[in-house]
């Protein structure tokens, strides 16, 4: 083995080599180095996002617009109805021409992003798919009220019809998730974000407290609330619902602080925080308008997962008997009321559960397409 070395005092830096060395560089542009996907360079939302979009937002206007669609009372009994189970027939063939549809859009999407305005086809073609697409739905629905036809998804067990039936349980369900989450939002956020950034006692006062309060069972407590602020028979439906949200808000408010005061605590000591109170910026002031927006993602991220657990805690409390009465119609106290008939009529159920999975489901990818963008913007300040 050679152990010869460098003579001594030669100097091997890259500033002396021989000039007439010839070196040699790839030369690579901007545009090679931009992701090939548009809506990565663009930072688009993804098509699973927009279709989880698009589900909680259609069940939502849905359950809005509903007392001027075509859909019976979800009260209202008819005999014949009663244990129907779901009609296929032209809808089948309605959910192929969608299927069909997506891979159109699909293969259209893919020769399209190769040119150089890719982005303007791109979505002029998700327009154009989504418009004829809401065409088929339609005119598959007209066709089936015309033709007298059952219910979409049966009937339950006294003849009510079960679309209709889930479409108005949306009202509750949505206004039970989004409002107790929003509630314990709105509180815990602003103690998590004031422990976070003043620390000292406030820190070692609220702190414990929320500590204390994640150390109990949330179900067991929510259902202790609920039970104990709306045990009459006589409360109002709307009066129940405003009951579970206060409840599973007061259950969601030391959850959602925690989170919101360790992300205080680590945007409290950047650089530009430290500035403003340099500069003589008081503390809310820096507070709110430095601090608060880059805690946000954050907190919509956990507060898009708590809105899934809301409303199947309000399920759970159905099941319990303490969640919306009827016969004000929601998930839960649909699924309460049929659990009974799941051997002889699975469709009751199975349907309502299908469509509250969808829903978690949709929930859960936003709040991880959220944390996603979180760490993007975090990465580049």
């Amino acid at each position: 083995m050679s152990t010869e070395q460098y003579p001594t005092g030669r100097d091997t830096s890259i500033t002396h080599l021989d000039p007439s060395l010839e070196v040699t560089a790839l030369a690579i542009t901007a545009e090679e180095l931009e992701p090939a996907d548009p809506d990565a360079r663009k930072g688009g939302l993804g098509a699973g996002a927009w279709l989880s979009l698009g589900w909680i937002v259609g069940l939502a206007t849905l359950s809005v617009i509903a007392p001027f669609l075509p859909f019976p009372d979800p009260s209202e009994s008819v005999a014949a109805l009663a244990r129907q189970g779901p009609v296929v027939n032209q809808w089948l063939i309605a959910l192929l021409a969608l299927v069909v549809l997506g891979v159109v859009s699909v293969l259209l999407t893919s020769m399209v992003r190769r040119s150089d305005d890719s982005g303007v086809r791109v979505r002029t073609i998700r327009v154009v798919i989504g418009v004829i697409a809401a065409v088929i739905v339609i005119a598959t629905l007209a066709v089936h009220v015309s033709r007298n036809q059952g219910s979409l998804l049966g009937g339950d067990t006294i003849g009510r019809d079960m679309l209709s039936r889930i479409i108005y349980g949306t009202r509750s369900s949505f206004a039970i998730g989004f409002g107790a989450v929003g509630f314990g939002l709105i509180i815990g956020g602003f103690l998590g974000l004031v422990t976070g950034f003043f620390r000292g006692r406030v820190d070692g006062v609220i702190t414990p407290a929320m500590t204390i309060l994640l150390a109990i069972p949330q179900f067991v407590l929510a259902l202790a609330l609920v039970t104990v602020l709306a045990s009459s028979d006589d409360t109002s439906s709307s009066k129940r619902i405003g009951v579970v949200i206060l409840g599973l808000g007061i259950v969601s408010i030391p959850i959602l602080g925690r989170i919101t005061r360790a992300n205080t605590l680590v945007w409290s000591e950047r650089e530009f925080v430290l500035a403003s109170k340099a500069m003589g910026a008081k503390s809310w002031r820096t507070m709110f308008r430095e601090v608060l927006p880059n805690v946000v993602p954050a907190m919509m991220s956990i507060a898009l997962l708590g809105v899934g657990i809301a409303i199947v805690a309000e399920g759970g409390l159905s099941l319990f008997g303490v969640g919306v009465q009827l016969p004000t119609p929601s998930w839960g106290n649909i699924i309460a009321e049929n659990r009974d008939q799941l051997r002889r009529s699975p469709h009751m159920v199975m349907i309502t559960i299908i469509v509250l999975f969808i829903t978690v489901l949709a929930l859960n990818y936003l709040a991880d397409v959220v944390a996603k963008r979180f760490e993007v913007r975090e990465s580049v300040l």
